[in-house]
């Protein structure tokens, strides 16, 4: 993960912005949100610019091509926020004209005017949380719109000037059935969105979620369900023209999300934030979680060494050996093009086989991945079951 500020060794940058506000919180949530604290919207976006321009200073010629709006809420944000923040990451790493913008919404949050003014600003893709068309669902999931008003926010983005539009749903959760899964996707597919990610439900330690499922109030999430939800929407979204690039991750032609692609090649990120987490120049590093402790250490603190700021918690150091098994674990999330082996060579000076040989020999022998002279990728068994592959390729001490 190589980034030097000396000039000489530098990649372009993706920046990911926190904002941890909601109204109320969903019931699988274990992001750092936090509902009942709108007030502190403002002096935080004055402390995301604040830390936004310490480590800019310290990263020196540094050059971004993605910038992520991520929560929490987003959309709670004005777009005179949203704006100032664009602003800065333009200032202080020279985000590139043309670059992904992306801001998570809630579809509750749907307004036209406050639509266009965000796209105005400089959004050009907005990500829905949708989640499911069933109001069981939405109801086991804590979300606060309809469905009806999730369809009415993906229209007016659209009207807004929206032409790259992501839509997320959850899959595997209690109680939902194969027969409401087919629902949501035929209803979420007639609005022909740009993107579509679809995550199986992981309970989350501490979550509301998580607590009933252990006191038996909900049963626990059926795997064979989940495995034969995933199989369904891989064929469905084939048939409907998407691309199935990532494992979660589906979308149309010249439509994948640049910045989490960022993140599987295992390239460098920045987070800013509370609780938000980056990797460059070698160190992966947290900020502190409690939205006033952040702010007091941004507005009080003095710059760090790149890439922390006064807001870090910690940081560890990325040796090779970690580098190396993280790039491979990451890059097979790509399904279609995996790791090539001509990448990892010119990045790493060593052979794929030469490192990981014997354990991609070992999973394969499984049926969890393919190797090609040119890649090595997960089999369509291994997309299911990509954990287990992904375990017996970290490194002995990790």
């Amino acid at each position: 993960m190589a980034f030097s500020v000396n000039g000489m060794q530098q990649e372009r940058l993706s920046l990911y912005v926190h904002l941890p506000f909601c109204r109320t919180l969903c019931t699988y949530c274990a992001f750092n949100t936090y509902a009942g604290m709108l007030a502190l919207v403002e002096p935080y976006v004055a402390a995301l610019e604040r830390e936004m321009a310490l480590v800019g200073q310290a990263a020196g010629e540094a050059s971004a091509h993605t910038l992520y709006f991520g929560g929490g809420t987003p959309s709670l944000l004005t777009p005179a926020q949203v704006a100032a923040i664009i602003t800065a990451a333009r200032r202080e790493f020279k985000l590139a004209d043309g670059a992904e913008i992306t801001l998570e919404a809630n579809p509750g949050d749907a307004d036209l005017d406050k639509l266009r003014a965000i796209r105005e600003a400089g959004v050009n893709r907005l990500s829905l949380g949708v989640q499911s068309a069933l109001a069981a669902d939405l109801r086991l999931f804590g979300r606060r719109h309809t469905f009806e008003e999730a369809a009415a926010a993906f229209r007016l983005a659209r009207e807004a000037g929206f032409d790259n539009i992501s839509v997320d749903l959850i899959y595997g959760a209690p109680g939902q059935t194969l027969d409401g899964w087919r629902h949501t996707l035929r209803e979420v597919l007639a609005w022909e969105p740009d993107h579509i990610s679809l995550y199986a439900l992981k309970l989350e330690p501490s979550t509301s979620l998580a607590l009933r499922v252990e006191k038996g109030r909900l049963p626990a999430p059926d795997d064979d369900l989940a495995a034969d939800m995933y199989d369904l929407a891989r064929v469905w979204l084939a048939e409907a023209g998407y691309h199935h690039y990532e494992i979660s991750n589906w979308a149309r032609p010249g439509c994948e999300s640049q910045h989490n692609r960022q993140y599987w090649l295992n390239r460098p990120f920045l987070g800013f934030g509370a609780g938000a987490h980056g990797a460059a120049a070698g160190l992966r590093y947290w900020n502190v979680d409690p939205v006033r402790e952040y702010i007091e250490r941004v507005t009080t603190g003095t710059p760090q060494p790149f890439p922390l700021s006064p807001a870090t918690a910690d940081y560890e150091v990325i040796d090779e050996a970690l580098e190396m098994s993280e790039t491979l674990i990451l890059g097979l999330r790509l399904v279609g093009e995996g790791v090539r082996r001509a990448d990892f060579a010119a990045r790493f000076g060593r052979e794929l086989d030469e490192v990981f040989g014997e354990a991609l020999d070992r999973v394969e022998a499984l049926g969890l991945v393919m190797q090609t002279p040119d890649a090595v990728r997960l089999s369509e068994r291994g997309y299911l079951l990509s954990n287990q592959v992904f375990m017996r390729l970290l490194p002995e001490e990790a």
